[in-house]
């Protein structure tokens, strides 16, 4: 077993982007564009009576005041949330009822400010409670999970258990907030439409666009070479293409549409908030026997959206009797949509929460026993794992650490004013792939050129596949040229759910193979017109694969709380994790040590609350939305395990983007209760919960 490597090559765009060279969706500037600007509702429920655009109409330089009266007409889609300005209907508070185009940015935001919108206002419902009368089981969770699951008898297992722990936990809304904004820029040429946009994949904002205007996809192209994160909330493709696209062929001029951040929170998604109940039933060494995961959330009234935070407590441990249920009520809010590690984040959150209770009403060591209960099949569907090293990365993690040095007792620790506390909690994130294509040439000079319609969102996903394919080919990384980013290229998956790079990176190899077959049927040598091949997966994934497939890790936190504030300050954080083979180690570590940072935000501060009077939440920009800053994180390291599984993909690789945020919360929350004594069951861990 090995725990390091070598740092992995640059990022191969890494001198475009320090130097300004690599363009974003909104710096891409055709002749005579104009720029828009959204008028949200300011109403939680309710219609749209009159929209007065006179006022605005008056600006220098305005264009176009687009509402449900005016605006292009739209087929429908699936997806509601994008079936904007069509109707007189407001949903929810922030819903977009008009947009303001003119020739500069300045007027189009001051034309906004100047449209008049009147209303006829409905009760709205805005509080997800425990006893909702709405409250209903959907036969599927996000990801196609089932919304209920059942294994043997609970509730009799539950009651002749030894050792019981009952609890509920609780966690606000958050909301993503990638660095670069929701932005595109459309421009329509002979019923043909160029799109850049700021998405996690060009290909499904293709398909969107072309189903939305009733026109083939092939009519449409969709640029996406650079973005500025996404953590999910560019997954699916949001508002601002479609707006940017309905304004461009409204007014016959490109068309720049850059979301506001303070108008983000009600239009790009966010992770609900959940109420989870965990019941463990145990022997009185900690063995499982039974388990219950109860999740309590809220979608919208326009879409349904069920975040899956039941599903982990389907694979993490032994458990021969459990229940697993989701309740979802709809409700006059904007609609939750992914956040990184969805149902994963928040569900790991509470069950490693409820592990640390079982430990302490046990009296067995955290770490023993999450061991005690690993498992090698997976519980829920019975499949073995291809490969699952929980149980080294807990003790690699714990010699890392010191974790033997712990005395378990509560609060036996402080120096100063300062009480100190460690906590441990698992990890795990599912193995998703997708059928993928990609297309390999070699010109008669002996340069590769690989083409793949991937996303980098700041991964490092160029890298990677440059290194994929050189490794495919035999040839150094600097002989190989990536281009990704475009819906005209060969078709590929969107950058989510940790599995883009073994979804696009199994085309390009295949199709590096297959070129460099073909190369050697010409005896290597390669004919003046160059060769090209291109491959694609959809025969090669299997689509019930007879194992259960995840990745695992665990995380170890020391907390120092202030006895007389209550603030909590994370000292130190460290994962170890096992998620197949780490392609680039450079690359690998940024994205565990990214997550990571993101779970302390999760823990600590992150919290979007909802004012209910009025259907709106309260933090709206990164001012009072409170990310970790620099000074937040202190000492932060991420190691893995070298795995090989043979069951994966060519290159053995398993998803990281996600797996670094689970149980990071649930670490960090289980450690201040080991320096204070006080058990917290709602996130975030702001002090004034620990003095009540």
């Amino acid at each position: 077993m090995s725990t390091t490597s070598t740092p992995g090559p640059v990022r191969v765009e890494g001198r475009e982007k320090v130097t300004g060279a690599a363009r974003y969706a909104a710096e891409h500037t055709p002749p005579g564009t104009a720029y828009a600007w959204p008028v949200p509702a300011t109403i939680a429920r309710g219609r749209v009576v009159s929209v007065d655009a006179g006022r605005a109409m008056d600006e220098p330089g305005a264009l176009a005041v687009l509402t449900h009266e005016n605006a292009p007409r739209l087929k429908d889609v699936d997806d509601a949330t994008l079936l904007l300005l069509q109707n007189d209907r407001v949903p929810h508070r922030g819903w977009y009822v008009a947009l303001a185009v003119a020739r500069s940015l300045e007027a189009a935001r001051a034309m906004a400010a100047a449209v008049r919108v009147t209303y006829a206002a409905e009760d709205h419902d805005a509080v997800l409670a425990p006893d909702h009368p709405g409250l209903y089981v959907p036969d599927e969770a996000n990801g196609g999970f089932p919304g209920s699951r059942e294994r043997g008898d609970f509730d009799t297992a539950y009651e002749r258990a030894a050792v019981r722990v009952d609890a509920t936990y609780t966690m606000a809304g958050l909301h993503n907030h990638p660095m670069e904004p929701h932005a595109a820029t459309a421009r329509w040429e002979d019923d043909r439409l160029l799109a850049y946009d700021s998405s996690q994949g060009a290909t499904t904002v293709q398909k969107t666009l072309a189903a939305l205007f009733g026109t083939d996809k092939e009519r449409i192209t969709v640029v996406s070479e650079h973005v500025g994160g996404g953590f999910g909330s560019k997954g699916t493709p949001r508002p601002q293409v479609v707006l940017a696209a309905m304004a461009a062929r409204h007014t016959g001029v490109p068309v720049k549409l850059a979301l506001p951040r303070a108008q983000l929170a009600a239009v790009v998604g966010h992770r609900p908030p959940v109420i989870q109940r965990v019941r463990l039933g145990a022997g009185e060494d900690g063995t499982i026997s039974a388990l219950a995961h109860e999740v309590i959330t809220q979608t919208s009234t326009v879409r349904q959206f069920v975040e899956q935070a039941a599903t982990p407590s389907r694979t993490m441990y032994v458990s021969p009797h459990s229940r697993t249920t989701h309740r979802v009520v709809a409700l006059d809010v904007p609609s939750p949509s992914w956040m990184r590690a969805p149902g994963e984040a928040s569900g790991m959150y509470a069950l490693e929460c409820a592990m640390d209770e079982l430990a302490c009403a046990t009296g067995v060591d955290p770490v023993e026993l999450r061991v005690r209960n690993d498992t090698a099949t997976e519980p829920d569907s019975g499949k073995p794992f291809s490969s699952r090293h929980l149980v080294e990365c807990l003790r690699e993690g714990a010699r890392r650490f010191g974790w033997h040095e712990r005395d378990p007792r509560p609060r036996s620790r402080a120096e100063g004013r300062h009480l100190i506390g460690t906590g441990v909690a698992s990890s795990c994130y599912p193995v998703y792939v997708s059928a993928s294509s990609a297309q390999a040439r070699v010109d008669g000079d002996g340069r590769f050129s690989v083409r793949v319609n991937a996303t980098d969102i700041g991964t490092g996903a160029r890298t990677v596949l440059t290194q994929i394919a050189a490794e495919a080919l035999a040839v150094p990384m600097d002989r190989v040229a990536v281009e990704i980013g475009s819906s005209a290229l060969p078709t590929a998956p969107l950058a989510g759910g940790s599995c883009g790079t073994a979804s696009w990176g199994w085309a390009v190899h295949k199709a590096c193979r297959a070129l460099g077959d073909l190369i050697g049927e010409h005896a290597g040598t390669v004919p003046a017109g160059g060769l090209t091949v291109t491959a694609d997966t959809s025969d090669d994934i299997v689509s019930e694969p007879p194992q259960a497939k995840s990745s695992f890790g665990a995380q170890f936190a020391e907390v120092r709380v202030d006895a007389d504030t209550g603030e909590i300050r994370v000292s130190r954080l460290l994962g170890v994790f096992a998620t197949g083979r780490i392609l680039n180690a450079r690359t690998g570590r940024s994205q565990l040590v990214g997550a990571m940072v993101m779970g302390v935000g999760m823990a600590l501060l992150e919290s979007s609350t909802l004012d209910t009077r009025f259907g709106d939440f309260a933090e709206r920009d990164l001012a009072s939305y409170h990310v970790p800053a620099c000074a937040d994180i202190r000492d932060i390291e991420a190691h893995w395990i070298d795995e090989h599984d043979p069951h994966l993909n060519p290159m053995g690789s398993k998803g990281i983007g996600e797996i670094g945020i689970v149980g990071t919360a649930a670490a960090i929350a289980n450690a201040v209760h080991h320096a204070t004594g006080v058990r917290v069951r709602d996130l975030p861990l702001h002090p004034e919960k620990l003095l009540a």
